[in-house]
């Protein structure tokens, strides 16, 4: 075990690509400097994906106050909005974190090369066209496997800008990138890495940001009152008239929310997610303080904490992007550096990844509501305990695509099978703890969710799987980092579509023959699937991780 938490012990046991995943496993608890880097990134992502749930929480207890019919207009607008931008937003969030960190790790290795003196340098960030792969396999690869050698760092990286056979000083192989020689002088080159940087998928990722955030504001207010009645708001409903107002004026803040977002996604590429986390508190204590002030001292009402909430997100977004500025340059150099057909094919897949997932679980929920009013607030808040639960898991998630997506611009394989086997060794850790926690807590607090002795026996009844599961849902949120990271975007979308087929059909059947305990049956086995999906791609060597059988990738 090096110092970075990569074993250098021979890997023949490990040619049968799914042992993998038991690698190092005693070294799960060890805090080495692979696992600070894991933690490090993930524990702020985690709080900072955490604050948006406990924002609108406190938010929904100022509204609470004005009456049953300001909350509920409340709840169901704010479900409208959330999915708008999860369905806007989300692919596009998933992209960035991996593009911007392959771009900025080779900008790095340019610069790194530059003060070395090196003669040459990158004039062109490789990025792949569709997933990683492809970008691997358009570069003539070493013809052993980076997993049976222990080369020294020097030479991976030599191997990222050169073929086999380059040396410090040598000429490089014209067909993976082009060369130019550098002639400035040494001081020139000492501020290279001082200088902000033009980092071309930052700059398409704030485009698509702003786009976005405009089409869905415009959409969101000027189709307000069909949009609610397609969440089942009548027109005699006397939800419709606060429900409006709330939706209209929370809609100006779209563009803000999904630019933070975007430049969320920006920063986890730098491997930087403690920013964010900070802007994001900062953000929303200023929601907090001004409820109650807009709310009750000026008697806005529900407009009021609307408007709190608008205010809030805009102070984010700009935030975020004063510090932004201060990294790279927000305009590219020119239009055509812009990577704009290259984020609507990947963000493509996971529209259609995003589709299927909120298919199944909106499913499930529309089954339930079937059962009468009872089953579906027991089965509402095991959803909600189920999703809440996720959110460390989604810190790892993030933390592993960007460390995945920096190893593999560099091809270093050794670093990509630690980094992703002890992600998900933590993950499953993580799950198991969860599994505890959950399963005492709803076991023990299932009365702080309802009074209704008749909804908290159904509470109880679905413990054993919301529970149980924790261990397969960590795992399967962090195959989907590992997934991203290895920007194997197309296999991430094309296998849950295939997974959220089979769940659609086990949903429908198992809802007929067991009612509340079949739809959580089938969510069980719908994430079972979802995780067996990620140990498919990496348990056989394929893709991205062809190189773990011993063979290079061509």
């Amino acid at each position: 075990m090096d110092e970075n938490g990569c074993s250098n012990e021979p890997n023949n046991k490990w040619k049968m690509p799914l042992f993998v995943f038991f690698r190092d496993a005693r070294n799960v608890s060890k805090l080495d400097a692979l696992s600070r880097e894991i933690l490090g990134i993930a524990f702020p992502s985690a709080l900072a994906i955490a604050a948006d749930p406990i924002a609108s929480l406190i938010d929904t207890a100022f509204i609470g106050h004005l009456g049953s019919v300001e909350l509920a207009a409340a709840g169901v607008s704010i479900a409208l909005f959330n999915q708008a931008s999860r369905i806007t937003i989300f692919p596009l969030v998933s992209i960035i974190t991996s593009f911007v960190a392959e771009e900025d790790t080779i900008e790095k290795m340019n610069t790194k090369a530059t003060q070395n003196g090196n003669k040459t340098k990158f004039s062109e960030a490789i990025v792949p066209e569709d997933h990683m792969l492809q970008d691997i396999e358009n570069i003539e690869a070493p013809t052993e496997s980076m997993e049976e050698k222990d080369e020294p760092k020097e030479y991976v990286e030599n191997n990222v800008t050169g073929n086999n056979d380059i040396k410090n000083g040598d000429g490089g192989n014209a067909n993976i990138c082009k060369f130019w020689w550098v002639t400035s002088s040494m001081k020139s080159k000492e501020k290279l890495g001082k200088k902000k940087r033009h980092i071309a998928s930052a700059s398409t990722a704030l485009l698509f940001g702003t786009i976005l955030g405009l089409i869905q504001a415009a959409v969101l207010i000027f189709a307000t009152k069909p949009l609610l009645g397609v969440m089942g708001v009548k027109r005699d409903s006397p939800m419709l008239n606060p429900a409006e107002k709330y939706l209209r004026l929370r809609s100006f803040g779209a563009p803000a929310v999904l630019l933070s977002l975007a430049m969320q996604g920006i920063f986890g590429g730098f491997k930087d997610t403690a920013t964010p986390l900070y802007v994001i508190v900062s953000g929303y204590s200023l929601n907090v303080i001004l409820d109650p002030i807009l709310i009750f001292t000026l008697k806005l009402g529900i407009e009021g904490a609307a408007i709190a909430h608008v205010l809030s997100q805009y102070m984010m977004a700009f935030t975020l992007l004063l510090i932004l500025m201060k990294k790279v340059h927000l305009l590219p150099p020119s239009i055509k550096d812009l990577q704009i057909f290259r984020f609507l094919k990947n963000g493509g897949f996971l529209m259609l990844r995003v589709i299927a997932v909120t298919f199944c679980v909106t499913l499930a929920a529309s089954l339930a509501s079937r059962l009468g009013s009872i089953p579906m607030a027991a089965f509402q808040t095991c959803l909600q305990v189920w999703l809440t639960s996720s959110l460390l898991a989604d810190g790892l998630a993030v933390a592993v695509q960007s460390i995945l997506a920096c190893s593999f611009a560099e091809k270093d394989h050794k670093k990509t099978t630690a980094a992703a086997t002890r992600t998900l060794q933590m993950s499953f850790v993580l799950g198991v703890g969860l599994s505890l926690a959950v399963g005492l807590g709803l076991y023990f607090g299932a009365g702080v969710f309802s009074r209704n002795v008749h909804v908290v026996h159904l509470i109880k009844i679905g413990i054993p799987f919301v529970a149980a599961t924790q261990p397969i849902n960590s795992l399967a949120f962090v195959f989907d980092g590992v997934n991203y990271g290895a920007s194997d975007f197309a296999y991430s979308a094309y296998s849950l579509v295939l997974v959220s087929l089979v769940s659609v059909a086990t949903e429908l059947l198992l809802y007929r023959t067991k009612h509340f305990v079949g739809i959580w049956i089938a969510l069980t086995i719908y994430m079972t699937l979802r995780m067996l999906a990620g140990v498919c791609r990496m348990g056989t060597g394929t893709g991205p991780w062809r190189y773990l059988r011993g063979r290079s990738l061509p």
